[in-house]
């Protein structure tokens, strides 16, 4: 079986999660999405996120629908930041040894490889599947490939989509009581507002 994985806050999940599942579901004919819900990613200590019980349910509503979308806690329900080989590892090990893991990340995101815990074992596990972000070049492969040996048979370019829609900017809209409709599925929309999620940034 080859599984995506996309891992993320998902506070709140958007329109622009689901078009970067979808694309590369599609192009790699993915058999399952699997959408890594995360705890306190070690990036982001400092940045308050929406409890669990919120995030996972926005998720719900957001893939309910679409039988190759699957909901995993793992990141949840460890305590301490999270980090991704640790998240692969786990993953790994509920899977068949015949099992592909596919993990999506963006082109920024791939640039920092490096600066990741264990980026050598981390490509050893799972192929990595790096997605354009706006304002951000393709990363130098092979710059990347003498830091991380092993790291450029283990990547997929993709050249699309393009995730213009942040999460940011839509907590920005809920608190300033503009429309977000076009920009999360609709039951995420009206669970937010039912829950009064980013009434405040502040």
């Amino acid at each position: 079986m080859k599984i995506g994985v996309l891992g993320g806050t998902f506070d709140p999940i958007h329109n622009g999660h689901l078009a970067v599942a979808e694309a590369v579901r599609a192009r790699l004919r993915l058999d399952e999405m699997l959408f890594v819900l995360a705890g306190q990613p070690r990036l982001r200590m400092d940045s308050p996120i929406s409890a669990a019980t919120h995030r996972i349910q926005m998720v719900r509503l957001a893939t309910a629908g679409r039988p190759y979308c699957r909901l995993s806690t793992v990141e949840i329900k460890r305590a301490g930041p999270s980090y991704t080989v640790d998240t692969i590892a786990e993953l790994r090990e509920q899977l068949d040894s015949g099992d592909e893991l596919f993990f999506i990340l963006g082109w920024d995101n791939l640039a920092e490889l490096p600066k990741w815990r264990e980026p050598s074992r981390l490509v050893k596990m799972c192929s990595l599947v790096a997605v354009p972000r706006p304002g951000y070049s393709l990363p130098d492969l092979k710059a990347l490939e003498a830091l991380i040996p092993g790291l450029a048979q283990s990547v997929i370019l993709l050249d699309s989509p393009h995730m213009d829609i942040s999460a940011s900017e839509i907590k920005q809209r809920v608190a300033q009581g503009l429309s977000i409709r076009h920009l999360v599925p609709e039951p995420v929309a009206e669970y937010i507002g039912e829950h009064g999620l980013y009434a405040s940034t502040g």
